[in-house]
């Protein structure tokens, strides 16, 4: 699709003139450019980003969000004595005073860009790991006096595990694809693991722990590293920031990060949990998180990463039963290979899940 990205730009509040407009990042969700301009200044650059309206239809809701994040982010950030340009994301607003622009079918926004730093698809090392650890504990430790009651459910029940199970149970029953019979050995693997579900929703229900700001994608690629001092210093794609535990975010990280295996590695041999890893992440977490973490988030850090990994390969599965409706694919039965390393690394984070709590309590 293509775009006036000179007629874009001038809708929003940037400085200088518009120089040039390209494709930027490896995003799948939204389409994000590189915009450049230039002015007194020198040269400036931003990004642009089309927003993805098939996934968030309610654009509204997903900017009030944003914006309240941001801002406060920034806020927290000036607190403390650090660079608001640089330690998080800032919107720029339109000429209007608008957090997005549209054509009435397209929703833009633009960020500053945040110079001399990158981002990484995949773990190169422990100290990438532990930096996103820090990054993200420190997201967590700014956001700690927001009310997260304020921001909607972009996406309702996101990681509401009892609801994710009732779903995973209704595409068995209805065997969309007519594969049941081929996965009965994993259907009963999820059935048999249920009591997992309810061990955060519960306690959050009941306010043993409490409701915050969760981000929902904390993998290493949403984490800005500086490249010359290789520290991770801000946090990007806000999109799924919604009401949540930060057992969520700190399990999704493991998840992600504790495999041994690519996560869709057919060869289950090469798939194990690092604990190695997790505790280099558990590190750098508690350092950043400090204070605001309460007693009871602390004891179900590790309850966090079995459940976000169980949730996850639970949702794989289910989609494997619809046909592949929801998650992209680029071979046959690779939702089912997805399920069965995230299956895998559960098992094995259970075996060890005694050790892992007194690691967090440690």
């Amino acid at each position: 699709m293509e775009f006036d990205f000179r007629k874009i730009s001038g809708e929003f509040a940037l400085e200088g003139e518009f120089v040039s407009c390209e494709h930027y990042g490896e995003g799948h969700i939204n389409d994000t450019y590189k915009l450049t301009t230039e002015g007194a200044n020198g040269r400036k650059r931003y990004i642009l980003q089309r927003i993805n309206t098939n996934l968030f239809s309610d654009v509204e809701k997903l900017m009030h969000n944003i914006e309240l994040v941001t801002a406060f982010c920034r806020a927290s950030v000036e607190k403390r004595g650090g660079d608001p340009m640089r330690e998080c994301l800032n919107l720029v607003p339109t000429r209007e005073g608008k957090s997005y622009w549209t054509d009435g079918e397209n929703y833009f926004r633009v960020y500053l860009f945040i110079e001399g730093a990158t981002t990484y698809q995949i773990v190169r090392n422990a100290r990438d790991f532990y930096e996103s650890a820090v990054a993200f504990g420190s997201f967590a430790s700014l956001l700690a006096d927001f009310d997260a009651s304020e921001l909607y459910e972009v996406l309702p029940n996101f990681h509401n595990t009892k609801v994710r199970y009732a779903n995973f149970l209704r595409s068995v029953e209805k065997d969309a694809a007519g594969r049941a019979e081929e996965v009965r050995a994993e259907i009963d693997w999820v059935i048999a693991h249920k009591d997992w579900c309810g061990k955060l929703v519960d306690k959050i229900a009941c306010g043993e722990i409490p409701l915050r700001v969760t981000h929902n994608d904390t993998k290493l690629n949403n984490v800005m590293i500086d490249k010359a001092t290789g520290k991770g210093i801000a946090v990007i794609d806000l999109d799924t920031v919604m009401p949540g535990s930060l057992c969520y975010d700190f399990g999704d990280s493991i998840r992600f990060g504790c495999n041994s295996a690519a996560e869709d590695e057919p060869d289950l041999d090469k798939v194990h949990f690092r604990k190695d890893l997790y505790e280099t992440y558990l590190k750098g977490y508690l350092s950043a998180v400090g204070n605001s973490i309460t007693e009871e988030e602390r004891k179900n850090l590790a309850a966090g990463a079995v459940i976000m990994t169980y949730e996850c390969g639970m949702r794989f599965l289910a989609d494997y039963l619809d046909g592949d409706v929801y998650f992209r694919t680029s071979r046959k039965k690779q939702n089912l290979d997805r399920a069965h390393t995230q299956f895998r690394l559960a098992d094995e984070m259970i075996a060890q899940y005694e050790s892992l709590q007194k690691l967090a309590e440690k």
